[in-house]
């Protein structure tokens, strides 16, 4: 049995898909982030960074997992599935996933954070994080052309993507111009245990739509920082 620590955003999602995708047990812990959870001792003793999503595999002498990214390569060890086991093939895979921990994730959360949440509108910063967002996107069409998926065979590459792309609209990117990234994500989705893994743990916000309001209150309800002007994101 797996305990898995997570909340409604991108990066808690990748964990939860991987786990409905591979079949394994495993026990849902929703964090509240709004009252800072997942900065108290028991939860530090996790994951000491403070952030969501960690697990805690039973089965393996209660061995915990930190960081998204090495979730899901924990995950596809463990099972061999979600990433091939030649050398050439985990490393594209592992490439994939690199770019999005790298630059998808980043770019996109501090798109987040200037364009939704921030209660002052800093054009600057907006267009920085938006265009650079964008960049991304397009190498991801570009290589989607010739690519059903991003390594080969659907992996954990995708997954950790896919999570975060899904959510262009939320981040202010409009994806129109890019046909082989819109047909990726419909595949994707597509999938019956990707449709559960986003509903665990349900978001009380469309992370896919656009709307300012609803994504305001959010962003004063969770982010408590948003009150004060700080600029950080609070455990995601």
């Amino acid at each position: 049995m797996i305990d898995l620590y997570s909340a409604a955003t991108p990066n808690g999602h990748k964990a939860s898909i991987a786990l409905e995708e591979t079949d394994l047990d495993y026990r849902l812990h929703t964090i509240d982030l709004s009252s800072k959870e997942q900065k108290t001792p028991w939860f530090l003793a996790i994951n000491p960074n403070g952030r969501i999503p960690a697990i805690v595999d039973h089965s393996a002498d209660d061995f915990a997992v930190f960081e998204s990214g090495a979730i899901l390569i924990y995950l596809a060890e463990k099972t061999g599935r979600l990433m091939p086991q030649d050398t050439k093939g985990r490393s594209r895979v592992i490439q994939w996933l690199m770019f999005q921990m790298g630059g998808v994730g980043p770019m996109m959360g501090q798109a987040n954070v200037f364009f939704r949440y921030f209660p002052e509108k800093l054009q600057p910063a907006i267009d920085r994080y938006q265009g650079e967002s964008k960049r991304l996107f397009r190498v991801l069409d570009s290589h989607l052309q010739d690519n059903e998926y991003l390594a080969g065979e659907y992996s954990i590459a995708d997954i950790a993507n896919w999570a975060w792309v899904r959510t262009h609209r939320w981040s202010g990117i409009d994806i129109d111009d890019l046909p082989h990234l819109q047909r990726w994500l419909d595949a994707i989705r597509s999938r019956p245990a990707v449709q559960k893994g986003i509903e665990m743990p349900p978001s009380a916000v469309d992370l896919e739509a656009d709307r300012e309001e609803e994504a305001r209150k959010f962003a004063k309800d969770t982010f408590k920082w948003v009150e004060t002007g700080q600029s950080r994101q609070n455990g995601q």
